[in-house]
């Protein structure tokens, strides 16, 4: 990308995007192109067309999506599916009628099958059923990466799709039922801690793995593969390195500074076993984390501190 190119990051409020637009301002980028919800609805197609048909931005970062943990997704199964979708497809659509140069379309882990081989490979994708829990998330975000693969192969154009696994970080959503397990236990702790609270209860059994990466190291990644990468198959944007969530909700209690005990709900949903990504795609490419897990916590749990107005998300 040049570095006084277009770039139009959608979703740039969000936990990703914000930082996909720190990163490109670290890397001396400067015609960043935004537009809050309020300015621009992209589940709007002609409000979208005539964005683009406008500004014609030259790259394309399309971070914007309805996302939400376990209660989230089983609660508004409709809703993520139709707005991820409609979403997806009204952007890359007018992207690639403006003659947009490249787009990088961000998904997420969900995608691959429940019980796929681990760690995960780029090719696993649809070879089994999806997990239930999130499985109107993951075909809206299957439908967006095969429409920039179907694209690249009827018309030429250069949209390469990334696969984030769970993310965390600065500007978080920190709701006590709407966010991811990360930020949820962040904000569990704290209230557990301010209160003086005895017991904490966790959903599920603590047993499944999960792996986590801090959403400025993915942000790095994402300019980096916009600048060196090409081509249809999807890449995993991950550590290569998990624990259980029982071992994660040890780690975010030591961060905060709970000291009370840690209780478990075995009558709530755990999810998908087990959810490790094959990095090893990524680390051919030239590209490796640099923030380790417990580093990481401590910035959200600061970005949680002194932005207070997350927590009421």
């Amino acid at each position: 990308m040049e570095k006084d190119a277009k770039i139009y990051v959608a979703g740039h409020r969000g936990m990703v995007g914000s930082a996909i637009c720190r990163a490109l301002e670290r890397n001396g980028y400067t015609n960043i192109i935004t537009r809050t919800h309020k300015e621009l609805d992209l589940c709007r197609q002609d409000a979208v067309e005539e964005f683009f048909a406008k500004e014609k931005p030259d790259y394309v970062f399309l971070a914007a999506a309805k996302v939400g943990g376990i209660m989230a997704n089983s609660e508004a199964l409709a809703d993520f599916m139709y707005e991820n979708m409609i979403l997806e497809m009204n952007v890359i659509h007018a992207a690639w009628q403006s003659s947009c140069k490249k787009l990088m379309f961000l998904g997420s882990s969900c995608i691959y099958p429940r019980m796929a081989p681990q760690p995960m490979k780029e090719s696993c994708l649809l070879t089994s059923e999806l997990e239930k829990t999130n499985e109107a998330y993951a075909l809206a975000k299957i439908s967006g990466l095969k429409y920039c693969e179907f694209l690249n192969r009827q018309y030429g154009t250069d949209y390469i799709s990334v696969m984030p696994t769970n993310l965390y970080g600065p500007n978080d959503n920190y709701h006590p039922t709407h966010s991811h397990v990360l930020p949820a236990l962040i904000r569990r702790f704290h209230e557990a801690k301010v209160s003086g609270a005895k017991e904490v209860v966790c959903w599920g059994t603590g047993t499944p793995l999960r792996e986590f990466l801090y959403v400025d190291d993915l942000a790095d990644a994402c300019v980096y593969l916009m600048n060196t990468y090409s081509g249809n198959e999807t890449v995993n944007l991950g550590t290569g390195k998990e624990l259980t969530i029982r071992e994660l909700t040890e780690l975010v209690a030591k961060v905060v500074g709970y000291t009370g005990e840690i209780k478990w709900d075995p009558s709530k949903p755990d999810g998908t076993p087990r959810k490790l990504l094959d990095v090893s795609k990524l680390e051919s490419l030239g590209y490796h984390y640099t923030t380790e897990l417990e580093d990481g916590i401590r910035l959200t749990y600061e970005d949680f501190l002194n932005n207070p107005m997350r927590a009421e998300r």
